[in-house]
């Protein structure tokens, strides 16, 4: 039997196995860009910030851990009651669709590890990037960390095979109707599973031509962690700085 979802990222994000496949991220890296990004926004001291899709809290844990106030949202119930045991008195979790403006206003919201782009229907993108519109106070910066799909194509291998806690995870990469997508197979207690992961191929321009709609301004971008300037072939990642 094999189990496969429709709704890829309100399933897939809530089994085990999708934290167990990335449970090797780089969370050094990862802390090193929340101290670079809030360091060069200057978020104030105790400053409230919004982490959407946050799944299970680690860049919103980290950045509560450098004085701020961090609300995390992700669809994903499961994460969310994972996350829920962190939370304290400045630190809280939140089940929230992102497409929909959060019921608070914040110095910063933070989309990070190319956590946009998921939908199928364009016009969601636009929804998210008008709520994050909303979600910003009178001084609030909007960060999108999204990845560079020229990179990402030019060294997009087809086919691997990860072994991670004793599950042979079985990925195809390949570029189909102007998504990325990942095909995930594996077996575990002889129980068959099946998962795909979907992105738009966002580039540069997509994202200026969605700003524009929703009437918000790209400030800057970057190109990696280290808030390197953004090269359109060489660079990594694409972080974009708005409001």
């Amino acid at each position: 039997m094999t189990k496969s979802t429709e709704q890829w990222y309100a399933s897939w994000f809530d089994t085990p196995f999708y934290h167990i496949l990335y449970k090797d991220r780089d969370y050094t890296e990862a802390q090193a860009f929340m101290d670079n990004l809030t360091n060069y926004l200057n978020i104030p001291e105790h400053g409230k910030i919004l982490d959407l899709a946050c799944g299970k809290g680690r860049h919103s844990i980290y950045l509560n851990t450098l004085g701020y106030n961090v609300t995390g949202v992700d669809l994903s119930e499961q994460s969310i009651n994972h996350a829920k045991q962190y939370e304290n008195e400045s630190l809280k979790f939140d089940v929230h669709d992102m497409t929909k403006p959060y019921p608070d206003t914040f110095d910063a919201v933070f989309n990070l590890f190319t956590s946009f782009g998921y939908f199928e229907d364009d016009i969601c993108n636009l929804k998210t990037i008008a709520a994050i519109k909303e979600e910003l106070n009178a001084f609030g910066f909007g960060v999108i960390d999204f990845m560079n799909v020229n990179y990402v194509m030019d060294n997009l291998i087809p086919e691997d095979v990860k072994t991670v806690d004793g599950i042979d995870f079985h990925q195809k990469r390949s570029l189909e109707d102007g998504y990325i997508v990942k095909d995930i197979r594996f077996n575990v207690d002889d129980q068959e599973y099946q998962f795909q992961e979907r992105v738009k191929a966002l580039t540069l321009e997509d994202f200026k031509n969605l700003f524009e709609k929703a009437g918000v301004h790209l400030l800057d971008i970057f190109g990696d962690y280290k808030l390197h300037k953004y090269h359109k072939d060489k660079s990594e990642r694409l972080i974009m700085i708005f409001k």
